[in-house]
C-alpha cells in the first residue's frame, strides 16, 4: 500500500480525512479537531504528513511525521 499524505478537509456535515489521490474519506468526524487528531494517528503511523484544510478548501497548516530530507528551520510553539 503506498503511503499517502492525510487530508483534513470540510464536509457539509463536518470533517473528514481523505489520503492524497483517494476518492472516498478514511473518517468522518463532526469537528475539526477530531478530523486532525485521526489524521496525526493516520500519518504518524505512516510516516506521511497531515494537510489541514479551512472552510474554504484552502491548505492552512501541514505537519509532517516521516523523514523530511528539508526540515523547516522555524518550531512551532
Amino acid at each position: 500500500m503506498a503511503k499517502k499524505n492525510q487530508h483534513v478537509v470540510p464536509r457539509p456535515d463536518g470533517w473528514a480525512v481523505r489520503g492524497e489521490g483517494n476518492t472516498k474519506d478514511t473518517v468522518k468526524t463532526e469537528t475539526k479537531q477530531e478530523a486532525i487528531d485521526a489524521a496525526r494517528e493516520i500519518a504518524k503511523n505512516n510516516g506521511v504528513e497531515v494537510v489541514i484544510h479551512g472552510k474554504d478548501g484552502k491548505i492552512q497548516d501541514k505537519d509532517s511525521y516521516g523523514r523530511d530530507p528539508n526540515p523547516p528551520k522555524d518550531r512551532k510553539p
